[in-house]
Order: C-alpha cells, then sequence, then structure tokens
C-alpha cells in the first residue's frame, strides 16, 4: 500500500460568505471550477491516490465481479407486456453493456406473453432500438424517453450521452424503420402523443436545470417551429407531461415539494388549451388518474395519508369522496382500468394493493407471503383488461412478475429473476437466509424499524460484520429489495440491514414531516439509534459496521461521521449531498430554489440557516477520530455537483488529517453513476471490496 499523500487541495484563495452576520471561509471552493485544468487534474490525482490506496483488493474487486456475473443470466429477455397488437419487452445479450428494445406482434388466440427462459430473441421480433448500437464511441449512455404513439407506428425516443440529464429527443418510424428528421436538443424526461400520433408534447429545463416548460412538436416540423404550451415561473415547482392510460388525455403536472397542480388536454385535440383540475392551493398535492366519466383525484386536502376523491371529466368541480382518509394507511398512488380501480398502499411499513372492482363488488388486498416485501404495479399500458401485471421481491426472494386476475384473484407467477450458480457452483436457495424486522429507539422515543437479512447460521453474538444502508428524505421508502450483489457479502458472513428513518416514507407521511426541514435532525439520529441498537442487540459491534448511503442517503453518511464517528468501522458515500448549506444557499445552483421546501430557506430565515449550518457535514468537519471514507461522486452529475463530496474529503484530511478518505470520480456519469450494467458491476464490486476490508472479511 502506498505511503505517499494525496494532492493538497487548499491552492487557492479562499471565499468568504456572509449571511446574518455570520462569516464562513471556504477553502475549498475553486473545486467548483468544472472547466478548470486544474480542478480536473486534481480529481484525476485523488482518483490515482484512490486506486493505489486499494490497490491491495484489486483481486477481490475481480472476484466478487465474477460472482456477480455469474450469478447473472446475461442474456436474458423481460416477460414482454402486451399493448394493442403487439408484445413489447427488453433483451440483454452476454457481453453487451446496454438492453436491446424490441416488439413482436400478437398472434390469434395468444392471451399469455410468450417466455423465453434462455433469453434468446422472440421468433418474429422487430428490433425497435438497439442501446449498444446508439452507445458506440461513447462511454456514458442512457434513454430518456422510450414513448410508443397510440398507433403504434412511431418511437419517441431520447438520448444522455454525458450523464447531465439533458436529453437529445428522436422520431423513429417503426413501420418503415426510418428515423425522421425530427430532433430536439436539451430536453427532459416526460414525453406525451396526440391522439393521432401528429404531435408530441415534451419537457424542457431552465438554466437551473429544473423542468419548466411544456411544448408541443408537429411530427415531421423542425424544432424551432414547436410551441409553448405551459411555462412555469414559480421556480419552486417542476412541470411534466404524459398521456392517461385511457389515451384520452395529456397531463400537464405541475408540483413542488408541498403543493400540486394537474391541467389537461384532450389528446384528441392537442391545440387545445389546458384545463386546469383545481387551481394551486399552497399545502395541497393532489394526482389525477381517468377513468370513464370522471377524473381521480389522490389528495391530501385535509387527509394527511391522502384520499381518493373524483369530479367530473366533462366539467372539473367539486371533489366526490370515494376512499376516505385513514390515518396510518398512506395511499401512494391510484391507476384505473375500465373496470377497477388498484391503488398502491402503504401501512406498517410495508406495500401493498388494493383492488376496487367499478360496477360493484367488495375491494380487496392482495395477499402476500412474507412478513417483510415489496410490491407494486408493473408495466400495464391496456386500459380495457381483466389481469393487472405486478412485480414482487423481497430481501431473499428475487424480482418476481406476476399476473393477477382481476376477477378470479388468481395470482400466476410469469418469471422470477434466475440466480444462477457462482463460480463456486454454489446454487442459490432463499431458504439458506433469514429476513427479519427489529426495532430501534430513538433520542424522543420514537421506534425505527430496521429490516435486516442474513445467512441463515450467522451468529447474533456481536460477533458477525454488518453493512446499514439508509437515505430518510423526500418521502422515499427504502422498501425491501433483492440484490444479486448482496450475496457476495452475506455468504461472506455480513448481515445487511436497511434503517427506516424518519424522513422517508416508510410509516406515512408524519413520518416524512418528522425528518425535514427543522426536524431534520431526527433523520440523522434516528439513524444512529439504528446503528446503536444493531450493536447493543448483539447483531454486530461498532469496529464491525459499515454505513452507507446516497444523495440524500450520502448527506446522512457525513452528519453521522460528525455526529457519531465511532459507531462505524467505515462509511460509504455516493454522490453524498454533504455541502447542503452552501448549495441551498445558492439559488443558481440546479434544483436549490424547489429545495427550499424540503430543508428551508436558508437566505430568507436565520433560523434556518443556523440550523442547517449546525448539521451540514462539510461545515461540521472537526478534529475528531473519523471512521474511513469512500466518498463516489461524478463528475457531470446535475443534481449533486461533483465538488461537494471533492470538497468534504479535502476538509476532512485538512482538519482530521489522521484518517483513512478516499475520493473516487466517475469522469463520464451523471446522477447514477457509471451506465453500463458491466461498468455498474464493476462499482458495485469496489464498494463491497473496500467494504469487506474495513470488515476484516477481505
Amino acid at each position: 500500500m502506498t505511503t505517499e499523500t494525496p494532492v493538497p487541495a487548499a491552492r487557492r484563495v479562499p471565499t468568504e460568505r456572509v449571511h446574518h452576520g455570520d462569516t464562513v471561509v471556504d477553502e475549498y471552493a475553486w473545486l467548483a471550477t468544472k472547466d478548470d485544468p486544474e480542478t480536473i487534474n486534481y480529481l484525476n490525482a485523488e482518483n490515482a491516490w484512490t486506486e493505489a490506496r486499494t490497490a491491495h483488493l484489486s483481486g477481490l474487486r475481480t472476484e466478487l465481479f465474477e460472482e456477480i456475473r455469474r450469478r447473472t443470466q446475461e442474456t436474458d429477455l423481460s416477460v414482454p407486456t402486451r399493448k394493442g397488437e403487439h408484445w413489447y419487452y427488453t433483451r440483454t445479450v452476454e457481453g453487451q453493456q446496454y438492453g436491446v428494445h424490441c416488439r413482436r406482434a400478437v398472434r390469434p388466440d395468444e392471451t399469455t406473453p410468450p417466455i423465453s427462459a434462455d433469453g434468446a430473441p422472440l421468433d418474429g421480433e422487430q428490433v425497435l432500438l438497439d442501446g449498444n448500437l446508439l452507445a458506440e464511441g461513447h462511454d456514458f449512455f442512457a434513454l430518456g424517453a422510450f414513448d410508443i404513439s397510440p398507433d403504434g407506428r412511431y418511437l419517441a425516443y431520447s438520448t444522455d450521452f454525458s450523464g447531465d440529464e439533458r436529453f437529445t429527443l428522436r422520431v423513429k418510424d417503426l413501420s418503415t424503420g426510418e428515423l425522421l428528421p425530427d430532433e430536439i436538443p436539451g430536453t427532459f424526461y416526460g414525453t406525451a402523443w396526440s391522439a393521432d400520433a401528429s404531435m408530441l408534447f415534451y419537457v424542457t429545463v431552465d438554466e437551473a436545470w429544473r423542468p419548466h416548460r411544456v411544448w408541443r412538436h408537429v411530427i415531421g416540423t423542425a424544432a424551432t417551429e414547436d410551441v409553448v404550451v405551459h411555462a412555469e415561473d414559480d421556480e419552486r415547482f417542476w412541470v411534466g407531461v404524459e398521456l392517461t392510460r385511457s389515451e384520452r388525455f395529456v397531463l400537464i403536472d405541475i408540483a413542488s415539494k408541498l403543493t400540486s397542480e394537474v391541467r389537461v388536454i384532450p389528446a384528441g385535440n392537442p391545440t387545445g388549451e389546458p384545463a386546469v383540475i383545481a387551481p394551486r392551493r399552497q399545502g395541497v398535492e393532489y394526482s389525477v388518474e381517468h377513468h370513464g366519466h370522471r377524473f381521480l383525484i389522490l389528495h391530501n386536502d385535509g387527509a394527511e395519508d391522502f384520499a381518493l376523491a373524483y369530479t367530473s371529466a366533462d366539467a372539473p368541480g367539486d371533489w366526490v369522496p370515494l376512499i376516505e382518509h385513514s390515518p396510518g394507511t398512506r395511499l401512494e398512488s391510484v391507476d384505473a382500468f375500465a373496470d377497477h380501480l388498484v391503488v398502491s398502499v402503504r401501512s406498517n411499513g410495508l406495500t401493498g394493493l388494493r383492488v376496487l372492482p367499478v360496477g360493484g363488488g367488495d375491494a380487496h388486498d392482495i395477499e402476500f407471503p412474507e412478513p417483510l416485501h415489496t410490491v407494486g404495479l408493473d408495466a400495464n399500458p391496456e386500459y380495457r383488461t381483466g389481469r393487472l401485471r405486478l412485480r414482487y421481491t423481497s430481501l431473499v426472494t428475487p424480482d418476481s412478475v406476476y399476473d393477477y386476475d382481476l376477477v378470479t384473484r388468481e395470482m400466476t407467477l410469469l418469471r422470477q429473476r434466475p440466480v444462477l450458480p457462482g463460480p463456486d457452483g454454489q446454487v442459490y436457495r432463499p431458504e439458506d437466509y433469514e429476513q427479519q424486522r427489529d426495532w430501534a429507539l430513538a433520542d424522543d422515543g420514537t421506534k425505527v424499524p430496521i429490516s435486516l437479512v442474513y445467512r441463515r447460521g450467522t451468529p447474533r453474538d456481536g460477533s458477525a460484520p454488518c453493512v446499514i444502508y439508509g437515505y430518510g428524505s423526500y418521502e422515499a421508502s427504502m422498501d425491501p429489495w433483492f440484490s444479486v450483489g448482496r450475496l457476495s457479502l452475506l455468504d461472506r458472513g455480513v448481515i445487511f440491514a436497511v434503517a427506516h428513518i424518519r424522513g422517508g416514507g416508510e410509516l406515512g407521511r408524519r413520518w416524512y414531516d418528522h425528518g425535514k426541514m427543522l426536524a431534520k435532525k431526527n433523520t440523522f439520529t434516528d439513524f444512529v439509534a439504528c446503528a446503536r441498537h444493531l450493536a447493543k442487540a448483539g447483531w454486530t459491534a461498532p469496529d464491525r459496521l459499515v454505513a452507507r448511503g446516497g444523495s440524500a442517503g450520502g448527506l446522512l453518511m457525513g452528519a453521522v461521521a460528525n455526529l457519531a464517528p465511532d459507531a462505524f468501522a467505515g462509511i460509504v458515500a455516493q454522490v453524498p449531498f454533504v455541502d447542503a448549506l452552501n448549495t441551498i444557499l445558492d439559488p443558481s445552483l440546479p434544483l436549490t430554489v424547489t429545495e427550499w421546501e424540503e430543508w428551508g430557506n436558508p437566505l430568507a430565515d436565520p433560523e434556518v440557516y443556523a440550523y442547517m449550518k449546525s448539521y451540514t457535514p462539510y461545515e461540521n468537519v472537526a478534529a475528531l477520530d473519523y471512521p474511513a471514507i469512500l466518498a463516489m461522486t461524478s463528475l457531470n452529475d446535475t443534481r449533486v455537483l461533483y465538488h461537494e463530496p471533492a470538497k468534504w474529503i479535502a476538509r476532512l484530511r485538512a482538519v482530521a488529517p489522521q484518517g483513512d478518505y478516499l475520493l473516487k470520480t466517475e469522469m463520464e456519469a451523471g446522477h447514477g453513476g457509471p451506465s453500463g450494467r458491466y461498468d455498474a458491476w464493476r462499482e458495485e464490486a469496489f464498494i463491497n471490496a473496500w467494504t469487506l476490508d474495513r470488515l476484516g472479511r477481505a
């Protein structure tokens, strides 16, 4: 292992910031200048330092990568989904990084999807888009839109070759295979077709990367002739566009963190003026789904965990209750089919599906056997159907696709993701592993759930190593999920735990509200309480516990490093939001203004400023005995800019130089890291090798 020191970062004149009478010096602000060769040289030097410091793990990284690869069916085919007269699916091919998007005509009397067990192409398939061909010559590739027109003739798709989430939108004629001259640069996620496929709606972003305009494009014309359908001037709000499942209406979704508004355009009259379903009211959130003569409205108006109502589709007005508010049961979304409604619910920390027959009959919840699981709707593009496609998984059950008969209530397993034998020939058996829920007690007496999975026979005497994962922001729930890469940890005796801390949505809207704004510190203290509980309960010990989180979960990692450095042997922070105060103070940066309803506005409110300054990781680096820290970022990330972890690591080295801190920057990627599946596996192998090294299992 090298004994050289990394390149020092504080080589420029520091900047000063004054807010509410407080002067703060930032020695590393120069790292935010992305186009400065010195910044790039610095990041490259950090990458070289990280590679040198982890060179002894190169063999283990290769071993872990091979375990993921061997356990994955590389040539594979998704369960086809029917839309109109075609089955749509995606194939992967061994040795290729990206998926191949295809369709095949539905054959007479074919009511169930054709399944290819070995992943081979279906007989008679049409290749719509091959990601591998599109990605040729590029280090990064991502699809934004992939939208088939209602008549099945056109495909609207968009591509990003840098990771900055600005896409170029194109249209392909699937009847001829011809790529039309239509080309629209600088678009965002979200498209919607008119009923006759003559027009396409799309979204663009402003200088702060906020989706703020919906446009209408006439197929076959130049992008310069496109028309703005809606421009959102309030910088707190994002816009999106989608076509309802019924294909009757184009929805323009306008939302901040706390408030929403939906406007509709008849898909058969795409040049019509958008009609407002209900004007925005501060603090009222609602979403809309079309169903026959009505619009279904899922809302929180006087309903903390949301209620379901409807209004006339011809003349939207008063909301008529359909499902009353039930505290503790969070209604998350509603999907409308001709004869049934399906409501996605969350109760007792678990997801579920509730079916409501339209023409009478009792509502019922679909039952699942495992005590910990995640269930949700898969692709269901057909409005008139008697079957529901759903996806199910748990910490020990691989991703499983089912068809559910909405009349007989019979559930048919179509396919479970295969887990192939590992390099040693070991066959995966779910019964070799255990999953369970435990509860930690937070400082204020709140019980915080923890989900755990481990190999059967793992000791409960404090000797087992453990990884604890957390997020805790934006009401995002870390529901149980299966991971092939995680098996490499479990089979080496590592316990994997997920802390369902406040700020997430696992226990309803109140769980979220009690972990944001001026209650944000609950997120961090909950996580520390979970870590301490795992040690106290004999699951592990502090010197055998590594914490991991990304994005806002990276903020969590930085905060708990300052709060309880003794609780962890190592911390993995991926694309971490660790310079939160400086970012939220700068309205010109991507996403800042839209974030004020999540964190507070420190520019306008001195209380918010003081509160954020008291927890944001970069501001609170101190001369502490920090655990080893691995920070990972991407140069083209537009959500959490690369300089946040770069500055954080530099300050850690300067203030607490005895620590072991590594920074790894993907120079051609965005917020999600490497885009190709093999590159993503290598990154996971890198993280797991470092983690096992910290846990003494390398």
